[in-house]
């Protein structure tokens, strides 16, 4: 009971973080990074262990969640966008930001509804960053306005 309302507060401190207008996408990579890696380290350990085992996720996601929001500039964000609109389920988009030389490899992995909204995907992005490769795993969802929105990610 104590670990699942742990998990829950986590989920409603990063989706109240990330509705901040004033967030840059490194802080949202952080947070968003920083919640997953807490989420998955609280599956490990009992007592003080788990504890232990939440820190150290929280503090690995944050790591790698703030690396990929860094370097994803709004030509990346577009790129991405376009896969979720227009990619079918498993069907990769791959690119290379030539500023950053960072690469990427977004890929829908399913269609959900989210919250009542019927319009969402699960999502799977590579990113390789410095000749380091992460992964993000998460969920976007098309907004009134057709633009996407990643309302989770671990």
């Amino acid at each position: 009971m104590k670990k699942m309302l742990s998990t829950l507060i986590l989920i409603l401190t990063s989706i109240s973080l990330l509705g901040c207008e004033n967030m840059s996408k490194q802080d949202i990579g952080t947070v968003t990074g920083a919640v997953a890696g807490g989420l998955i380290g609280s599956r490990f350990g009992g007592g003080s262990g788990n504890v232990l085992a939440i820190g150290v996720g929280a503090v690995a996601g944050a790591v790698i969640g703030n690396a990929i929001g860094k370097n994803m500039d709004d030509t990346d964000k577009l790129k991405m966008n376009n896969a979720f609109e227009n990619n079918a389920v498993g069907q990769p988009a791959y690119w290379r930001n030539s500023r950053s030389g960072a690469s990427y490899t977004v890929i829908p992995v399913k269609n959900i509804a989210y919250e009542g909204n019927p319009y969402c995907r699960e999502y799977r992005t590579t990113a390789i960053i410095a000749g380091k490769k992460q992964q993000v795993y998460g969920t976007a969802c098309r907004q009134p306005d057709g633009s996407w929105r990643i309302v989770s990610s671990d």
